[in-house]
């Protein structure tokens, strides 16, 4: 059995942007902290990275806005210069007033005889840095032009970015581009992780990703609540000891069905999976015409084309959908297996092409015990949108696939997202090397097999996201993305899995 997830940290709380814009100053004055102490911790920290990550960089361009967001980026060019580096700091629009604690930063720089320039695009080869204060969470709706024009200009420059708080032009909730964003290599942000910062494209923005609480994160977290948790694998504590006297049958029996006639391939990338992570028995069910290809090299899996019914009562869970194709054949076996589940609920699994017939079929049916596995396009399909509008706001989708069908929906993608109708987890793990024919084959296998050994739904869910994708992670670390296979995660999986 799974021992536990660890009390989730600080830095794995997830919070909307509205609740670090209205709660962070309630949160400060907690701790006896004003709004300009705050800001002033936070150009600090803003600098600090820079210091760590970039130390050879002696030229920061530092580009503000006139919101909170200039107010850090002024903040952190005063410790540049007090530091003995040299800052070209500019704005969009320099005559352009601000107000309050902006005012009072801009006023510190300007009385150390610092200037603020208009933006030219010939600054970025002056430089060795650029710090983006540009815009920050609270920017709504697409953004102006002549920021986008300032965007364009970095993201060609081919200078390191270090973004403050959020990538200028990103949504901070769904990881949505308004129009264009900055591509950083590191971002910084503040009191709580913003949501979109952790899956699709927000993910891929951000670069790496420095959570700096300033010290109130602790008086944050006990007046925000937060519905939605980043996963670490390091915050499992794995897998308890094997009792000496277990079977075979201790560790559960999944049934694995799928493999259509052409496409026994994904079937076995799950069933083996399964294997690799500790499930006692794995039986495949596939298409006659898939009996040979899947038994090869593996005999350690019992295949079978008939006798479905027998297969699903000697089940202790299913996965149903890699290879299932969407002829005759699988419209019939996708319908026994819909129609015993729901007489006797049992854990499953729905993945890939059975994905696509329970959208094709427009079913509503009530599985107690049931994960959905899609990837964007899948789930696209099961909520009726289309695939960018899924990408542009992943949680939201994750959440209303999980409620239209009364499942836990794994949103497959960059930050795979974990939803069981009250709660989300988005996971920190996985690489583009794993774009690729296979991998959510895999991921299905081992959370059935999780499953199948009678681990928690939400737990087992969890686990095995985090399991696969650090998986990923690790072998696309020794041997490179390119050329990354499904099958290659196996001897990691395992190795994992007894840690």
């Amino acid at each position: 059995m799974l021992l536990k997830n660890t009390t989730a940290s600080l830095t794995q709380k997830l919070y909307r942007a509205d609740q670090v814009k209205h709660l962070e100053l309630e949160a400060a004055e907690s701790v006896g902290l004003s709004k300009f102490e705050l800001m002033q911790r936070a150009g600090k920290a803003v600098f600090e990275n820079c210091l760590s990550l970039m130390p050879n960089s002696e030229t920061y361009l530092v580009l503000v806005g006139v919101g909170n967001n200039a107010g850090d980026g002024y903040i952190t060019a005063l410790n540049a210069v007090n530091a003995g580096k040299r800052v070209i700091l500019c704005a969009v629009d320099p005559t352009r007033e601000v107000q309050g604690d902006v005012l009072r930063a801009q006023q510190a720089w300007l009385n150390t005889g610092g200037s603020i320039e208009a933006f030219d695009p010939r600054m970025l080869q002056r430089c060795d840095l650029v710090i983006d204060a540009l815009l920050g969470i609270g920017i709504v709706g697409i953004i102006r032009n002549e920021f986008a024009d300032v965007i364009d200009a970095i993201n060609t420059s081919g200078k390191p970015v270090l973004s403050v708080d959020i990538p200028s032009g990103l949504d901070a909730d769904t990881g949505e581009s308004l129009g264009r964003c900055i591509q950083a290599d590191v971002t910084v942000t503040f009191i709580g992780t913003k949501l979109g910062l952790t899956t699709g494209a927000g993910k891929q923005s951000c670069g790496r990703l420095i959570v700096e609480d300033l010290g109130i994160g602790h008086a944050f977290a006990e007046i925000a609540r937060s519905d939605a948790t980043a996963l670490d694998f390091k915050h499992f504590k794995g897998l308890a000891p094997r009792p000496v006297h277990s079977h075979k049958g201790t560790y559960g029996r999944l049934l694995c069905v799928g493999g259509n006639s052409g496409m026994s391939g994904a079937i076995r990338l799950s069933a083996e999976a399964a294997l690799r992570t500790g499930t006692g028995l794995v039986k495949a069910f596939v298409h006659t015409d898939s009996i040979v290809q899947v038994c090869s090299g593996r005999p350690e899996l019992m295949v079978i084309s008939d006798g479905l019914d027998e297969a699903l009562e000697w089940a202790t869970c299913i996965v149903i959908g890699p290879g299932l194709g969407r002829n005759e054949w699988s419209h019939d076996v996708f319908e026994k297996v819909l129609a015993y589940v729901q007489k006797t609920p049992k854990p499953i699994v729905i993945d890939a092409d059975a994905l696509n017939l329970m959208a094709s079929t427009g079913s509503f049916v009530t599985l107690p015990d049931c994960v959905f596995t899609p990837h964007a396009g899948e789930a696209a399909r099961l909520v009726n949108v289309s695939v960018e509008e899924i990408e542009n706001n992943r949680f939201n989708f994750a959440r209303q696939c999980a409620e239209r069908y009364n499942v836990t929906c794994i949103l497959k993608g960059a930050g795979t997202i974990i939803d069981n109708q009250s709660h989300s987890w988005v996971c920190r793990h996985g690489n583009p090397g794993m774009a690729t024919a296979g991998m959510g084959d895999v991921l299905a296998g081992v959370i059935g097999s999780l499953m199948a050994q009678d681990i928690d739904k939400q737990l087992a869910c969890q686990y095995a996201v985090s399991l696969h994708a650090k998986a990923g992670d690790i072998v696309a670390e020794m041997f490179g993305q390119r050329g990354l296979l499904a099958s290659d995660l196996f001897d990691t999986l395992r190795t994992l899995i007894n840690e």
